[in-house]
């Protein structure tokens, strides 16, 4: 470990307390971008962050496992990618679920419905699934937890073949992306449409929850950042903090960039990803974990031993 890594650590509680608050800060999309792996290696070095999701088909996906491999702190899962990227399959081998450019079809409602009533659909995707923890394996790196771009594990098929095959590879915990209606409104939303989600997907989250737990699946209880996805400033983070429940563990999660790069425009146009970097790097966040006894860590470091 770093000595910039222990000097983050200490201002915080001990990982790994049974009790009391615990947050997980992860950073979605590792790899896809220079500027995405530089924002993540210097805030778990000099920041909050404890976790990163790596796409192993993404273009800076080499670079990112050469950060992680000097970050032994540094929990790093896999972002099962699905949707918005392209397979690590060449696209002949997996024709129902890619486009003409050879990629992830955009049409997520269709392709859904394809998932659960097409076999040769879900032999596909399942054959991709397994592709990516292969990758993933082979970096050398241990797995610290799995979720999905664009949380796609939600749906029923793609979770249950990323826990069928992710046990193969020593998968021990998976995001729960279920963020209370009280927490989205602590980090200021408004409207209908934030209720409308949290009664739209409870089912499926209550169906998760019921899955992992059958299965001995580690996974966070909250998840903050959701309806924020894209903006989640230092005043945000601050606020969401502010709202966390007395005990449980919470996970964060975050789209840094030191740039929006080209590449990060035409994906994310509207995504505030400088902001979200400071705001893991900001002193008043550290300040404010110190001061609370909030502990950091990953998901292994929370995981019940």
């Amino acid at each position: 470990m770093s000595n910039s890594s222990a000097s983050s650590d200490s201002a915080t509680a001990e990982v790994g307390q049974v009790g009391g608050r615990r947050v997980i800060f992860n950073a979605d999309d590792f790899g896809l971008d220079m500027a995405v792996n530089e924002a993540v290696e210097s805030a778990h070095r000099d920041g909050v962050l404890t976790t990163a999701s790596l796409m192993v088909a993404a273009p800076a996906a080499e670079d990112a496992v050469t950060r992680a491999r000097e970050l032994p702190r540094l929990g790093v899962g896999l972002h099962l990618t699905l949707v918005d990227g392209t397979p690590l399959l060449p696209a002949e081998q997996v024709p129902d679920l890619v486009d003409k450019q050879g990629r992830f079809a955009a049409d997520l409602w269709l392709r859904g419905v394809r998932y659960f009533f097409l076999p040769q659909v879900r032999k596909q995707l399942a054959a991709e699934i397994r592709a990516q923890f292969a990758a993933f394996a082979a970096t050398g790196l241990e797995l610290d937890h799995a979720n999905a771009h664009k949380h796609l594990h939600l749906h029923p098929t793609v979770l249950t073949l990323m826990l069928d095959i992710g046990e193969e590879f020593g998968l021990r915990a998976v995001r729960l992306p279920w963020e209370p209606l009280e927490a989205a409104r602590c980090g200021g939303a408004k409207g209908w449409v934030p209720a409308l989600w949290s009664v739209f997907l409870r089912p499926w989250l209550a169906r998760m929850r019921r899955q992992l737990d059958c299965r001995r699946i580690m996974h966070n209880d909250l998840l903050y950042g959701l309806d924020a996805t894209g903006h989640m400033d230092e005043a945000r983070l601050l606020r969401m903090l502010g709202c966390l429940p007395a005990t449980g563990v919470t996970e964060i999660y975050f789209h840094p960039a030191t740039a929006q790069t080209a590449t990060l425009h035409a994906l994310m146009p509207e995504y505030e990803q400088h902001a979200e970097w400071a705001a893991l790097m900001s002193p008043r966040v550290k300040n404010y974990l110190r001061d609370q006894d909030i502990a950091k860590g990953s998901f292994s470091d929370f995981a019940v031993r």
